[in-house]
């Protein structure tokens, strides 16, 4: 009799085991998600202060140093093109 006790604390000491590591592995996963979401949107906050998108005051800067005056519908004309060609 007390071999089949021992028997059965060793079972439900394996099933404890087992579901410890179920456990374990899914709080493992979303803490790693949630701290990759937040690498991934301190990189990209970082990424866009240093390398900020395209406006139309930069745009106008550009076409000044390549020597041109440009108007104000070549200006829009060409955001509306860098916008078609971002959303492709």
């Amino acid at each position: 009799m007390v071999s089949c006790t021992r028997r059965q604390e060793r079972k439900g000491g394996n099933i404890m085991n087992l579901t410890l590591a179920i456990v374990l592995i899914i709080v493992a996963l979303i803490v790693g998600a949630v701290a990759g979401f937040f690498a991934a949107r301190q990189y990209m906050m970082k990424y866009l202060k240093e390398n900020p998108p395209i406006n139309e005051q930069m745009l106008r800067m550009m076409m000044a140093q390549m020597g041109r005056k440009p108007s104000e519908k070549q200006v829009k004309q060409m955001m509306n093109q860098m916008n078609k060609m971002q959303n492709k």
